[in-house]
């Protein structure tokens, strides 16, 4: 199968490549993209990572589950089915070496079912286009994130509705690629998530590339 690779962006495994098999439904966040995620990221977490876990649900390539371990961050699970994409997952697994990967073969609604509790910081959602993949994950989103969690989400269209219980705190576009970034049930203002509440309640920032 004919393969191309992309590279990690930032942190500890920067510019490790990343074998992108040649497949209709694997369609990497592009570079660009992830560098102004990681950036919000960054700024909402005020820069700490070493303790945040994040579920990367469509891993794909795993793009994205591999710069949050570049980051330093506690757990990056990250959740694939296509036999050609569970292949190149455990490839970069298995070079990088980092702990804080985990990789489960299987359904991605199934994998949702089956937590006991909400445990992520960051539930990424960059399913294959179309499908009506938000719709479907959308009441399974509490299973992931205990309120003030950040849920990013990707897609071929703008943002429609805003999920239920969600708020959104920045928003982009870089040409077909429409991007967020929002919080989850953030029903309370306390010192540990002020900074996210009033990005809720006061300014939302939309970037293009």
């Amino acid at each position: 199968m004919k393969k191309h690779q992309i590279r990690i962006v930032g942190g500890q495994y920067r510019k490790t490549p990343i074998p992108v098999p040649d497949s209709d439904h694997l369609r990497p966040t592009p570079d660009r993209v992830r560098e102004t995620l990681f950036n919000w990221l960054a700024h909402f977490w005020d820069g700490a990572f070493t303790e945040r876990r994040v579920l990367d649900l469509f891993a794909g390539t795993g793009a994205l589950g591999f710069e949050a371990a570049s980051r330093g961050v506690a757990l990056a699970q990250l959740v694939e089915q296509a036999p050609a994409a569970l292949a190149g997952l455990r490839a970069v697994q298995g070079r990088l070496q980092a702990p804080a990967i985990r990789i489960h073969a299987g359904d991605a609604l199934a994998y949702l079912q089956s937590l006991p509790a909400p445990s992520f910081d960051l539930l990424a959602l960059d399913p294959p286009f179309g499908g009506d993949w938000l719709t479907r994950v959308q009441p399974l989103i509490g299973r992931a994130l205990a309120p003030g969690g950040l849920l990013y989400l990707e897609s071929g269209s703008a943002l429609g509705d805003i999920p239920a219980g969600c708020c959104l705190l920045r928003q982009g576009r870089a040409g077909q690629v429409h991007y967020a970034l929002l919080q989850f049930a953030a029903m309370q203002k306390n010192r540990n998530n002020e900074r996210l509440e009033s990005g809720c309640d006061s300014f939302t920032r939309s970037e293009s590339a």
